[in-house]
């Protein structure tokens, strides 16, 4: 199947700019970094890409310390600026016994005050991929700072956007808006179900996809489904892949890991069940460790890697 994608060129150099929240996981283990955006610039990072963060810390030692961690694992942090009047994102996470965690967002924090600034959009627009999520935009400062970004997008830029839904910090308005324009949109089946309550999608998971699809122009949308697997649907295809089983220690950064490996597997135009299967190898690895950013065993990741020596 050829490429759905404006991404001209499939340089594996291409930087890819990741928008959105930075902060702490406050687990029962203890602080962790996290936020979507950020845990998926770690994992490009992870597999050999070029990632950038945009994002917000307080002038805060938890501030300093994120961007500490973040250039220890090789992101780029021009992006991320210091906000004097609010503290660095946290988050408080507890964990069911399936692994499954609950959050507690705390708010307001530094990452509610994103801005376009002339050092972001210089970063944004030599970029080929641009990724942000939902929860980001929760306060209307980072909403227009993110739709700014998109809206500047070029034409052969891939964009990408995280369906992050978390109550009460999302509504119709909010999606639609973030879905017009995109190229893919991730999201689980807890997110399908509530996109459906909103937008009447179907009564099957293929016909909410589809009915998803053509409703926002979109050609590809991933769907991960936890221990029962992930679905792609491509231009009306649909390709599965089954659940791994493993010791689940918790799902966090999960979801992140397995969109930093499409996006990459995409890049390069492998093949769809290619794509699935890889990416679950390494989502599945991220859920047996504690924390969003465990780091990833070197037999996950060469195929990632071997593409920078094909480019």
């Amino acid at each position: 199947m050829p490429l759905l994608f404006p991404l001209q060129s499939q340089n594996w150099a291409t930087s890819i700019v990741c928008i959105g929240e930075l902060l702490w996981d406050l687990l029962p283990s203890g602080p962790q970094l996290g936020g979507a955006p950020s845990n998926l610039a770690v994992h490009l990072a992870a597999l050999g890409a070029q990632s950038v963060l945009i994002s917000r810390v307080g002038a805060d030692e938890r501030g300093r310390e994120a961007l500490r961690r973040l250039a220890a694992r090789d992101v780029n942090i021009t992006g991320v600026s210091s906000e004097p009047q609010l503290p660095t994102g946290s988050v408080g996470v507890t964990v069911d016994a399936l692994g499954q965690p609950e959050f507690n967002i705390h708010s307001p924090v530094a990452w509610d005050a994103l801005e376009a600034n002339d050092t972001v959009r210089c970063l944004t627009q030599t970029a080929g991929v641009l990724c942000f999520d939902t929860l980001a935009q929760r306060n209307p400062r980072s909403r227009h700072a993110i739709q700014t970004l998109r809206n500047d997008a070029a034409a052969s830029q891939l964009i990408v956007c995280d369906i992050n839904l978390r109550a009460p910090f999302y509504n119709r308005s909010l999606i639609e808006n973030s879905l017009e324009g995109i190229h893919i949109p991730k999201l689980n089946e807890t997110e399908l179900l509530l996109l459906n309550a909103l937008f009447c999608l179907g009564t099957s998971v293929q016909a909410q996809i589809e009915s998803l699809a053509a409703r926002f122009k979109i050609n590809t949308v991933i769907l991960t489904l936890g221990e029962a697997g992930s679905r792609l649907s491509r231009q009306g295809h649909w390709f599965i892949e089954a659940g791994r089983t493993v010791h689940v220690r918790d799902s966090v950064g999960a979801g992140d890991a397995f969109t930093a490996a499409c996006i990459l597997g995409f890049i390069k135009n492998w093949s769809e069940p290619e794509i699935l299967s890889r990416t679950s190898d390494i989502a599945s690895y991220v859920c047996t460790q504690p924390g969003a950013t465990p780091e990833i065993p070197t037999d996950l990741t060469p195929s990632f890697r071997a593409l920078q020596s094909t480019s």
